[in-house]
């Protein structure tokens, strides 16, 4: 069972990050500045930056934290236009545009949530993802976090309550990660944790907060080209499905508490804007589809998702979008649970739904593309590696990350290197040439392990292994990889112009973690997992 990020290791760690917060006093004393204000200097951007890198080093390396190509370019198509849209009206300085990380991120997880991060970081929840039925629902949810990073109110919060030490505020940080997860208790427990003054603190944003988060999120929804009645549907949807299900599956509401003065407001700026027509439905009905899939990765939900067609409305009655990602659904987890021949079935019926619906020929495109992507998983699944790269032939002249992941899978599933040598080769040089323009990509770095395992390269597997945990923050997994392969290299047939390189990143990586251990020092805090160079 994966575990959450409201587990004890976890939350563990990000209480430490909290109270190594560089240069502050444990008795540091701050003031709370008014909204529209700039944060006190006790938080300044930089500061906020460490605090959520700190947070991203372990998030990263939690099993929760999600790598799937199609769902990520999803989100990025969603994200990039909203952060270009609030740096375009001025709520992204030149500062936080630099100095923050805009960085967007998934988490497995089934309940209706999305969170921002000290530092420009935001989390959302696959449940939420399912939710929905539009991008523009989806995107208003994200506009509000962004509002929240850009607006510093979680550097507001922390620096809200002069009462409160840096222990209090390490209490409420952990707090409002628990929260995130829908624990109650974890989160009451991480604030009392802190000192008896934290209790006093809401985990919710202010209703000032809110009401800035919401205006600035409408405008930035607005100016990124999304339908402002997104922001108005995910209200009314999440407040009708709180009241009927409150099973502590929302907790995105406790929060983001929901208002009849909030839901009012947003109607009231949505009369002001011109009517725009949701645009890419059948695209989101797919990747909600396969959210619902990936969120919940029990045999018994498969089970359940792989008959979800046949209760889906008729075509007629629905517009055809419930019943095209209920098929999507159906195909995909037939696919985990190795039924291909149902797979098989419901990918055709999706197919078929999707000539019989017509959408606009831009939206025909994107469907029938990440369609093409399923059809190449099924193959793979099948171990028909022809059938998955003839599939993504007909992506003429795609040259996505997505794409270089599903040939590079295709190459893998394809045997021994004696067999698929020259595919695999070809996948290295591919994913050798993305690295180095990504290097922060660990899924990648993960998939060119595996590759050169097979081709018989154990110095450079073990290198990109360790890439792979240096990428997602584990400095001290990837100095010990690399360690390893400098014993490896010591053999007599080893490939020295390797060795040689991991003995320059290993120095580099090295430097790195001592860096990092000089600011926990300053910060007069080391958490207890910390590790000195050795």
């Amino acid at each position: 069972m994966k575990k959450s990020f409201a587990t004890r290791p976890l939350l563990t760690l990000l209480a430490a990050a909290s109270l190594a917060l560089p240069g502050a006093p444990l008795n540091a004393q701050v003031n709370l500045p008014a909204l529209g204000d700039a944060v006190s200097q006790d938080l300044d951007v930089g500061t906020e930056r460490q605090i959520g890198d700190r947070y991203m080093r372990q998030i990263r390396i939690d099993p929760a934290y999600l790598h799937d190509p199609l769902l990520q370019e999803y989100m990025d198509g969603i994200w990039n236009p909203l952060v270009a849209a609030a740096r375009k009206l001025g709520h992204i300085g030149d500062e936080t545009q630099a100095r923050f990380a805009w960085e967007h991120f998934l988490v497995e997880d089934k309940s209706v949530n999305a969170f921002a991060l000290p530092g420009g970081f935001v989390g959302t929840h696959l449940g939420l993802i399912a939710m929905t039925v539009s991008r523009d629902e989806l995107a208003s949810v994200i506009a509000h976090e962004i509002s929240h990073v850009t607006q510093r109110h979680i550097a507001r919060r922390i620096a809200g309550d002069s009462r409160n030490s840096w222990v209090a505020v390490a209490g409420l940080l952990l707090g409002v990660l628990a929260a995130s997860r829908g624990n109650a208790d974890l989160a009451q427990a991480g604030i009392i944790g802190g000192q008896a003054a934290a209790t006093q603190l809401s985990l919710n944003f202010s209703r000032d907060m809110e009401r800035e988060a919401d205006r600035v999120g409408f405008n930035v929804l607005v100016e990124a080209g999304f339908a402002g009645s997104g922001m108005v549907g995910m209200f009314e949807r999440m407040e009708q499905a709180y009241h009927l299900m409150d099973s502590g599956a929302f907790p995105y509401l406790r929060s983001h508490p929901l208002t009849s003065e909030r839901i009012g407001d947003a109607r009231t700026r949505l009369a002001l804007e011109p009517f725009m027509r949701p645009r890419g439905l059948a695209e989101h009905a797919l990747m909600a589809a396969r959210t619902r899939v990936l969120m919940d990765q029990r045999v018994d939900a498969w089970k359940v998702l792989e008959n979800y067609d046949a209760g889906a409305r008729n075509i007629k009655e629905s517009g055809g979008f419930e019943q095209l990602g209920a098929r999507y659904a159906a195909a995909l987890a037939s696919i985990k649970l190795r039924n291909f021949d149902r797979a098989e079935a419901s990918l055709r019926s999706a197919e078929l739904t999707l000539e019989l619906l017509r959408p606009s020929p831009a939206e025909t495109a994107s469907a029938t593309r990440l369609l093409t992507f399923l059809r190449a998983e099924l193959a793979q699944a099948r171990g028909r590696v022809a059938d998955g790269n003839a599939a993504l032939d007909r992506l003429q002249g795609e040259r996505s990350r997505p794409l270089l992941l599903q040939r590079v899978g295709l190459a893998l599933a394809a045997g021994p290197a004696a067999t698929g040598g020259p595919a695999l080769r070809e996948a290295a040089d591919a994913l050798q040439t993305h690295v180095s323009l990504t290097p922060s990509d660990a899924l990648a770095w993960s998939q060119l392990a595996l590759v050169w395992e097979k081709l018989g390269q154990p110095l450079r597997a073990v290198r990109a292994q360790a890439e792979t945990r240096a990428a997602a923050g584990d400095l001290n997994g990837a100095i010990d990889r690399l360690r390893s392969g400098l014993r490896q290299s010591r053999g007599a047939d080893a490939d020295q112009v390797e060795a040689s390189v991991i003995d320059a990143r290993l120095r580099a990586l090295v430097y790195e973690r001592q860096s990092l251990l000089g600011e926990m020092y300053r910060g007069r805090y080391i958490p207890p997992d910390a590790e000195l160079p050795y």
